[in-house]
């Protein structure tokens, strides 16, 4: 399961080193991330990941900041929106298994601090 993970905290410093870059900078300081609850993202591996994957100069001190985003999904059949934690909920309205995560599924870098 944490192999996933390094290879997401691979990819995402790699963006960010990309990135940081192309806008000349010395240092990035922080990697923010959307992450959906139900993304099958593991946030302690994610975590542990960031912490033991080795870093170039312009990346060591980058901080990972993880936004967890709570899951949605809308019924099919009646339209309902409602929270869900897990794929196997039924809606809370109409009952049937019919609908759509529209939230809670990203995997994202959603912003870069740097310097």
């Amino acid at each position: 399961k944490t192999m996933h993970e390094f290879s997401i905290i691979m990819n995402v410093l790699r963006i960010a080193e990309e990135n940081a870059k192309n806008l000349d900078a010395k240092i990035v300081h922080e990697i923010e991330m959307d992450i959906g609850i139900l993304s099958g993202i593991d946030f302690e591996a994610l975590e542990f990941a960031m912490q033991h994957t080795q870093k170039n100069e312009l990346l060591t001190s980058a901080r990972l900041v993880i936004n967890k985003i709570p899951a949605k999904a809308r019924c099919k059949s009646c339209n309902y929106e409602f929270d869900i934690d897990d794929f196997y909920t039924a809606c809370p309205l109409c009952g049937k298994f019919n609908h759509y995560i529209f939230q809670g599924k990203e995997l994202k870098v959603k912003a870069i601090k740097i310097d």
